[in-house]
Order: structure tokens, then sequence, then C-alpha cells
């Protein structure tokens, strides 16, 4: 339950700029023109579909609620998370290549030098860290060299908003009342919100294990390479408000259901949070400041996790982490160009928020609006109590203090991501659903349009307490699939009896422990690429998105620089 405070904090900053503006009316309503191809979506998917589309000679519109174009590769998350670089190819490497062209300049190194710099390597083609700005620039140009309009803050209309005819998507509806029509549309939303309204089959949670024959994929408490051992408390730090006092209730965000049966599935997704691009330049930072409705409450579970490591508790699996674990700072800082960061979930207890995103994949819009709110707060209120708070140890407040966000980056946000990390939401119920035996390689894939490479990666979904009294978090996952691995054609497509001209690049048709490896930004935009590609051969042809030649599209994929194929280890 919140506090008073809390709920008047959350809805301050729920108003704030960067943050949903949702279902603002137009001053007149236009039903635009036909265009070859409706995107939905300003993502990097978003952005590399539009440019693909452009280039095969087709009308376009990029449209979508963001007034940034990007998504996360434009806000904040600078690391890029790919697994083999090899594998990227396409319009996709062009982008860090481009990134890598603007870090050439040496007017671009404006507060190190870029031998400083790890990531700035003179024998790499491309550049795979860099700061949110830079990012958002790229992209900016790639739109506007190409010529393609987007149409910024237009917020789908999910309740009617679609208008089908014979089986076919002819027009969307905003909530501004604006009409966009096209031959095929295409949905590059974190979200799947154009794939829903639209009658698609998806997915929300976690499969049992058993549907698709995983081993990954459900509730899992004890499985090495995941679970206990990874980003976790160490034992005896007590759920309970008053320390083994069962009568006083649970701490904040504690789930009293959980863990539920190993092997089973569930309605939850792994958590969410902000990447952060913090600076440790005087100058150009901006000290974390104590948050309007803060609760010290929520980082008890933080505290007690920091005195019991320094007690020499232990994790449950101690193989995997030692308790010095518990008395590092709770962030993965990863270096950016100017002495800034990317800045991610580590330990126990960190910027993920977890467990309070459950209602965020099919909420309303002013529910995710709430959520998105609460999210920030939280993470805002933790770097406050990691910075000040005279129970956390001296060393780890030191560290955390000499870091703010940085002052030139999301000005028009208070200098905080306009882009949560929605790491998992809807999933289609596809042609093709690809799953841990796909990327293992143990089943075929018989129409490759790109190829992943990254672990799969699951974070935490939900914090439970034990029958000792003790809080533990269960979800996380981080087991290589064994090497690049292909996506098929139909992982992107929905059943041809329910829609044969929609394509869905981001929200593809997979299990929940695959779409933990395929969730990266560079197989995002691999995706959106190929969707696009598969788009314009379905409108040269008059047919349905189904039915495209594979041969053609593959022919059409290889000649554009896509990447399709990777010997199998021996």
């Amino acid at each position: 339950m919140l506090s008073r405070r809390s709920s008047l904090a959350l809805a301050a900053l729920a108003g704030l700029t960067g943050l949903f503006t949702v279902g603002c009316p137009a001053a007149r309503a236009v039903d635009h023109p036909a265009v070859d191809l409706v995107i939905y979506g300003n993502t990097s998917a978003g952005v590399a579909a539009a440019v693909q589309a452009r280039r095969m000679g087709k009308t376009v519109v990029l449209v979508g609620p963001d007034r940034h174009l990007g998504g996360l590769s434009a806000g904040g998350l600078g690391q890029t998370d790919s697994g083999n670089k090899a594998v990227i190819g396409g319009v996709s490497r062009e982008f860090y290549r481009r990134i890598r062209k603007h870090y050439d300049q040496p007017s671009a190194w404006t507060r190190q030098k870029s031998a400083q710099y790890k990531g700035y390597r003179p024998d790499d083609d491309a550049m795979w860290g860099f700061e949110p700005h830079v990012a958002e620039r790229v992209f900016e140009d790639l739109i506007r060299e190409h010529q393609v309009p987007v149409r910024r803050d237009e917020w789908l209309d999910r309740e009617g908003g679609v208008t089908r005819k014979d089986g076919r998507i002819v027009a969307i509806r905003m909530l501004s009342g604006n009409v966009y029509r096209g031959r095929v549309f295409l949905d590059a939303t974190y979200e799947g919100d154009l794939m829903a309204a639209a009658g698609v089959d998806f997915t929300v949670g976690r499969e049992p294990n058993s549907k698709y024959d995983e081993t990954l994929n459900a509730v899992h408490t004890g499985i090495k390479g995941g679970g206990l051992g990874h980003h976790q408390f160490v034992v005896g730090v007590s759920a309970y408000v008053r320390p083994g006092d069962r009568s006083s209730g649970l701490l904040p965000f504690i789930d009293p259901t959980g863990p539920g049966r190993e092997g089973e599935g569930d309605h939850r997704v792994q958590a969410y949070n902000f990447r952060m691009c913090l600076s440790d330049a005087p100058e150009n930072r901006v000290n974390f400041a104590k948050p309007e409705g803060y609760d010290e409450q929520w980082y008890e579970l933080l505290l007690r996790n920091f005195e019991a490591g320094a007690k020499g508790n232990k994790p449950p699996k101690p193989e995997c982490i030692t308790s010095a674990g518990a008395l590092r700072v709770p962030w993965i800082n990863s270096p950016m160009p100017n002495r800034k960061t990317d800045t991610n979930n580590q330990g126990g207890m960190s910027t993920d928020f977890i467990g309070q995103n459950y209602a965020y994949p099919t909420a309303s819009y002013a529910e995710r609006k709430k959520i998105i709110a609460r999210h920030r707060l939280y993470q805002q209120g933790l770097m406050y109590t990691l910075a000040t708070h005279p129970r956390v140890p001296e060393k780890i407040r030191r560290e955390v203090a000499r870091w703010g966000l940085a002052k030139d980056e999301f000005t028009d946000n208070g200098h905080w991501p306009h882009q949560i990390y929605v790491r998992e939401a809807r999933r289609m119920i596809g042609e093709f659903v690809v799953t841990e035996n796909h990327l293992r390689r143990r089943q075929q894939t018989p129409r490759p349009i790109g190829l992943g490479s990254y672990n799969m990666d699951s974070h935490h979904v939900q914090r439970y307490v034990t029958a000792e009294g003790d809080v533990l978090n269960e979800g996380d996952i981080q087991v290589n699939p064994g090497g690049p691995y292909p996506i098929d054609y139909g992982a992107i497509l929905p059943r041809k009896a329910q829609c044969d001209n929609l394509l869905v690049p981001v929200c593809v048709s997979c299990s929940h422990i695959a779409y933990g490896s395929i969730r990266m930004e560079p197989v995002f935009m691999i995706l959106g690429q190929s969707a696009a590609t598969a788009a314009c051969l379905a409108i040269d042809n008059d047919q349905a998105v189904q039915d495209v030649s594979y041969q053609r599209l593959r022919e059409r994929l290889l000649a554009d620089g896509q990447v399709l194929d990777w010997p199998i280890k021996e």
C-alpha cells in the first residue's frame, strides 16, 4: 500500500515531460492518404524497418507514441548486449558504424580522450558503446536522409482503432483521431499494442517447461546457471517488518504467494528498470536527490542485505557468488564515452523493480503511466539511499556519491531516461514459435531472417519469502545457447487466418526463455529490416506476408548485408 505522500509524488512524476501525454487531441483529425507500409512504434526496429522500406522504393510512415526515436538504444542502453558481433549485419550494423564515425571525430571527445575509452578500438569497423544523445542523433539522421515522415506522440486507439477487411488491416486510428492507411502494417512497439488490437494471439508470462519441452523457461528456485545464485540476497535477510516476526507483515514488494512449483508457468514477467546515464565529471553531474514521496521502508531489504553481508552471511548457492557480493555497489556501471555510464542492475536488490510490472504488458495507457512513475520513484529513491543512508557501508556511499545523472542527457526529462526498459511484454503466438530448443539448435529453423547469439537471459521475476522467513529472488537465468542461432521468418508472422498483412519484429513469437536472448536491440533492428523487406515483397506481388517466397526474401536480405547462416559447433 502506498502512502499518501508516495501517491502524490507518483502523480507528479507521471506528469513530467518525457513520460506519457496520452490522448491529446489534434486540432483537427486527419485521415492520411494510404502508404505502402505503416510502421507503428518509434523503436530501433521501427527506424530500421522504415529505412529498409524507403531503400526498396516504398512509401512509408513511422507513427508512434514516443517523442524520441530509437527506444532503448537512445534511452540509456549504450552497452550493446549482442553476444557475437559478427552476426550483426544490414541496417543494424550500419547504425553501429555510424556511431563509430561520430566518435572518429576529435570534437566528439569532450571529457576524455578517445584512447582513454576502451570501447573505442582502432581495428573495429563499428562501435558498441555510446552516449544516448549520439544514438538518437544517428536515428534522426537515418530518418531524415531517407525522407521518412514521422508522426510522434500518436497513441493507437486500442479499443476499436484497428479497421479490418477480409482478414487484413486497412487503417489504424489514434487517440488524436488521426487515421493512417496502408497496404501492410508493422508493429515495432515493445508492448505489441497493434498486434493485440488487431486480434492476433499472444501470451504474457512464463510457459511451463512441458509446453515446448524446455528446461529453463518456468519457475526455477534451484537450477544451476540461474535461480538462486545470481543477483541474490544473502542468507538471513528477514522478509518481515520486524525481523523474524511473521505477525508484523511482509516488507514492501515481497510476493506472499511465491514462488510456485518448479517447472510450472505463471503470469509473471522479468523485471524492468531504467538504464541510467551517469557521469562522474563534476561539471556534468546532477547529484542524487531525495525524490518527493521517498519511503525509506522500500529500501529496508537493501540495508539488511548489507548488514548480513558484513556478518559474513553467504547466498544460498555460494559457488555462484560470495558474501563479498553484498558489500559491493549494487549496479553494473558500464563505461560509455566522455566519463558516462550505462548503469544496470546488479545484486540482490538493485535497479530492477522486481515484481512491480506484471500488469504493464496489457495495461491501459493510464495504468502504464502510473507503473512507469512508480519505477522512476523507486530507482531515484534507491540512488539517494545508496548515496546518503548511514546504514549503507561508507565505502559504497562514497563511490555512489561521486556519480550523478549526466547533465547533458535527457535534458527534456530531468536528465532521466525517457524510455523504461521493457524487457518483455506481450509475445505473439504466430506461425512459428521459437524455443530454447531452436536456440540450442536441437530443432530446425527452416527460414532464417537473422541471427541471435546472446545468453538466454531472464532477470528475476519475483521476490518471495522462504519457509524460514528469509527473502529470496526468483527467475534469473544466464545460460549461453552455445553460439549464434537463426530466427525463423514465421516468428514475426501472425497466423494467416488472424491477419495476413501484419509483421511483428519486436514482440516475436517465442517462449519466455527464448525471448531472453532474442530481446536485444541489435536483433530488433535486424528483424525490423527483415520484416520491412518481406512487407515490400508482399506489396510487389500483391500477396499475404505469409505467402512471400522465402527464397526471394533470403536473396534480398543477403544482398542488403544481413547475416543468415552460422555453422553449428561440432
